[in-house]
């Protein structure tokens, strides 16, 4: 390890120390006020191009295991945390933090007064940012030019680069350990997902519910995912802007009416888009595993998990949909739904990985909608 810098575009420099990658890389700076499951942030396709600043102050302790990776592949630009744990302890570890993002070729900073942090990001909003560790981290002028030179999120499609090439076919289930019903079904109702990012254990709530999955590019054709003759549509997350990822909400316009739909995250904002509303980008965001989300139908409160920096806009014609949930934190919407069409969707994380289990009904909401009840 070495001498490491956090630079952000309204010129705040951050010393700390580097661990993982050397080098140099720009994103655009956000917080994470999970307590828990930094492998399963690092490895979420939603964090591309983003720096991931953890709010919890001791992080690495677990290790890495190979059975909580969402994806492949580490997506985040960089990862900023306060004290990173000099021992690794846990029975399924098999790398360090430190391992795994030099492995990853990911720079991670710690000895970052993260606090500090996450207070500029709350009162001036998420910011373009470059982290840098080893000898770059010397030139901060450079770096200053850098991260104020870097895309902005604003009219980003991120979607073309995290999705699948090419379809698949997913049977893997849930861990027995972590879920007991295990009930995937080869002859089970056929769901064609769109890969906007999809993470993992979101396939694995549908095949432990008996569904049959095949994961198709972002930008497949709603006329060949009808010729697959689908019991449902599933819309998964995925990073940037939504309004840039017009394809996709052409083909869902299609496909309203013609199947269920259930869409997460950006998949949510999709669906809104394709009911005629409108999305913005957040100030700060949602992003934790700890958000309060009250269910407008049950009025029940649901402890959440969050990832999303755009929300639909609380003024959208939704043409006939209707909000069923909302953040208690800010009154964002959180869900969404149009009964005629047969579509529903939510803005936060119900496959709760990591975070909490409230809302694992919204699956089996699903199936019922693709079994007609």
């Amino acid at each position: 390890m070495s001498a490491g810098v956090l630079v952000l575009e309204d010129g705040l420099i951050l010393q700390g120390i580097g661990f993982g990658a050397q080098g140099v890389q720009a994103g655009e700076a956000v917080f994470n006020t999970s307590m828990t499951g930094y492998q399963e942030i690092l490895t979420d396709p939603s964090y591309y191009r983003q720096i991931v600043v953890m709010t919890v102050p001791h992080v690495g302790n677990t290790g890495i295991n190979r059975e909580d990776m969402e994806s492949e592949r580490v997506w985040v630009s960089g990862f900023v945390v306060r004290a990173l744990s000099p021992i690794v302890s846990n029975w399924r570890q098999r790398d360090s933090l430190d391992g795994f993002l030099r492995e990853q070729n990911v720079i991670g900073l710690s000895e970052i007064p993260t606090r500090q942090l996450v207070r500029h990001l709350r009162e001036r909003g998420v910011m373009r940012a470059v982290v840098a560790h080893g000898e770059a981290a010397q030139d901060t002028e450079a770096l200053l030019e850098m991260a104020q030179n870097f895309m902005d999120m604003n009219g980003a499609n991120l979607v073309d680069d995290v999705t699948t090439p090419e379809p698949y076919h997913w049977t893997e289930q849930s861990d027995p350990q972590w879920y007991a019903q295990h009930r995937y079904d080869p002859n089970g109702p056929l769901i064609v997902a769109y890969d906007f990012g999809i993470k993992r254990n979101i396939l694995r709530m549908m095949t432990d519910r008996g569904l049959r999955v095949t994961v198709v590019p972002a930008r497949t054709p709603a006329t060949e995912v009808l010729a697959m003759k689908p019991s449902g549509v599933f819309l998964s997350n995925g990073p940037g802007d939504p309004a840039a990822v017009d394809y996709a909400i052409d083909n869902v316009r299609h496909l309203l009416g013609q199947v269920p739909i259930f869409g997460i995250c950006l998949g949510h904002q999709i669906l809104g888009l394709a009911l005629g509303g409108r999305t913005e980008k957040m100030r700060f965001g949602h992003r934790g595993g700890n958000q309060p989300v009250k269910n407008l139908l049950t009025g029940h409160v649901e402890i959440s998990a969050h990832n999303h920096g755009f929300a639909v806009t609380q003024d959208s014609d939704l043409h006939g949909g209707e909000v069923t949930h909302i953040n208690l934190n800010d009154q964002t919407i959180e869900g969404l739904r149009h009964p005629e069409l047969r579509a529903f969707s939510v803005q936060y994380h119900p496959e709760a990985s990591p975070g909490p289990h409230d809302s694992l009904y919204l699956f089996d909401e699903f199936v019922r909608a693709v079994q007609g009840e």
